[in-house]
């Protein structure tokens, strides 16, 4: 039994682009305006794409409920994996004193906020992105600006304005992993064409920071400084993007710009110390006498090597190695049942459905390695790693639920032709496509405060798009993913977070307000970039 894509089924493509669009829509409602949990918004969402699949494309049901089942299940492994194991990593150098130190040996670089800023806002704020996401990053630097003594308002905003630059390989690359798996275009391509727009940005916004909390005029006191980490982040960004991978150029590119800034910070000093006026006194005061090179280096170690098995996992040889024992499972009811049809394919095309259970090549495999390592270095033993693993699977319930359901989203809507529709609709805007693509990630990001989500919604839609108006895919699906990032700050769970961690609770309308033009503004360039990329500068497109 076979089941053939309709792309129009209203016999109106305007009619069936509204009724495609209602997953959306109900994902819209629920998360920006009744601000319901992310976990509920989402089976509510997929829900009504599989009733939209079965009742207006006349997908048989069956059919339908697979599809949406083989998503969620990509959601829970490799995805879910990922996010446990790396939260998992950072839990455990919380529970055993250690992230004290980390968060020590960044605060007594420098005493200027300026300073402090781009060290802990950005910098550590890009590794937490790529060690973490998942809010984790604002609710980390946030919490520790306000703890030296930032206006909580500012520390927030200025976390979540910093959070931009990272935000597309954040959780070791998930987004554009997922990214590939919803498109089918290869990983390493959308890396690499992402790494060619995003620093350009990463560039601007330590600048950018600077300026928004003290002014031009201060700002210029210190923009040697502000170059230096966004050079140094943004080089290693492209470096690492296009020549080894997703997983790890958050991760290497705050390194850099840390590290750089740091030695930099020894030997340049700006002509004064600058402080918001009227600030509080300070509640995290370091020791600077007792962070030995020993204990630094401790307290760094699950991160380098964390750092040190994602490339070890990322090696060709040890990859096909590890390949060897994935177990491959061809989706009964699924695999080659739903036929592409034109204008999508050129030729009736069966869609295979094909589930990996790469359990040991999985990134997220690399890091359950890495944290065993890391409990044998820092002298967890096994009652306490199950104790802290259980802990933090009891925190992820809820993205246990969410992430699978987004996933499931994503796949009932490719498999019934949602996804299709849509792009044929947006194909109308033509040759303007290219600027519109980004604000396609950024309202995805917005709905669902998650790069990783907006890709798997709209990745496959980006990529129908592209094609329908001549333009590379690999740059819209690039382009849904780095336009995404300027939505992340004013997303609602982004904001929720930054609010409960800086004590702004009730305050949310002030800090929207905060970061919204900036938001715009940032979209903007991303979407004048993208149009320019798509037909002036189509060398850079791998």
């Amino acid at each position: 039994m076979t089941w053939t894509q309709v792309y129009d089924p209203m016999n109106n493509l305007a009619l069936s682009s509204l009724f495609a669009a209602i997953p959306i829509i109900v994902i819209f409602y629920l998360l920006a305006i009744r601000r319901t949990p992310g976990q509920i918004a989402g089976a509510l969402a997929a829900g009504s794409a599989v009733l939209v699949a079965i009742f207006v494309y006349k997908m048989p049901a069956g059919i339908a409920i697979t599809a949406t089942a083989m998503g969620a299940l990509y959601g829970v492994f490799p995805i879910f994996w990922i996010v446990l194991t790396a939260i998992f990593i950072y839990n455990m150098t919380v529970e055993t004193g250690q992230f004290e130190i980390v968060k020590d040996s960044i605060a007594t670089i420098t005493d200027d906020r300026r300073l402090q800023a781009l060290l802990i806002a950005f910098g550590f704020g890009a590794f937490l992105e790529g060690a973490a996401g998942f809010g984790t990053p604002v609710a980390i630097s946030a919490g520790m600006l306000v703890g030296l003594g930032f206006n909580p308002l500012y520390a927030a905003g200025l976390c979540l304005i910093a959070n931009t630059a990272p935000v597309a390989f954040g959780g070791i690359g998930i987004p554009i992993i997922v990214a590939g798996q919803v498109t089918g275009i290869d990983t390493m391509k959308i890396s690499a064409m992402v790494g060619r727009q995003l620093p350009f940005l990463s560039i601007i916004i330590p600048i950018w920071l600077v300026v928004l909390m003290s002014g031009w005029k201060a700002a210029k006191e210190v923009l040697p400084a502000c170059l230096v980490a966004g050079i140094s982040f943004a080089g290693v960004q492209w470096f690492s993007s296009n020549y080894i991978g997703p997983e790890l150029p958050d991760i290497l590119s705050s390194l850099a710009c840390i590290i750089s800034l740091t030695i930099f910070l020894k030997y340049w000093k700006p002509k004064s110390i600058w402080r918001f006026a009227n600030e509080p006194a300070p509640t995290l005061v370091a020791n600077r006498a007792a962070l030995t090179f020993g204990k630094v280096m401790k307290a760094w170690s699950p991160f380098i090597i964390l750092t040190v098995m994602v490339i070890l996992w990322g090696l060709k040889p040890v990859v096909a190695a590890l390949d060897a024992v994935t177990l491959k499972f061809l989706v009964p009811g699924l695999d080659k049942v739903v036929m592409q049809v034109a204008p999508i394919a050129k030729v009736p095309t069966a869609m295979a459905a094909l589930y990996k259970l790469n359990w040991l090549s999985a990134a997220g495999t690399a890091l359950f390695i890495a944290a065993i390592i890391t409990a044998l270095v820092l002298g967890v033993g096994p009652g306490r790693f199950i104790s802290i693993f259980t802990k933090t699977l009891k925190q992820l319930t809820k993205p246990l639920i969410t992430i699978p359901c987004v996933l499931g989203l994503a796949y009932i809507m490719n498999y019934s032709g949602m996804s299709s529709t849509l792009g044929l609709f947006l194909a109308g805007t033509g040759s303007f496509f290219p600027f519109f693509s980004p604000f396609l990630g950024w309202l995805g990001v917005f709905l669902t405060g998650s790069d990783t989500s907006a890709n798997a919604l709209f990745g496959n839609l980006q990529a129908v798009t592209g094609t329908q108006v001549g333009v590379d895919p690999i740059l819209t699906v690039a382009a849904n993913s780095s336009g995404g990032v300027c939505g992340k700050m004013i997303s609602p769970q982004s904001i929720a977070v930054a609010t409960a961690a800086t004590g702004l609770v009730g305050k949310e309308g002030d800090l929207f307000g905060f970061t919204v033009k900036h938001s715009l503004v940032l979209a903007v360039i991303v979407g004048i970039m993208t149009y320019v990329q798509a037909y002036w500068l189509q060398w850079m497109i791998p």
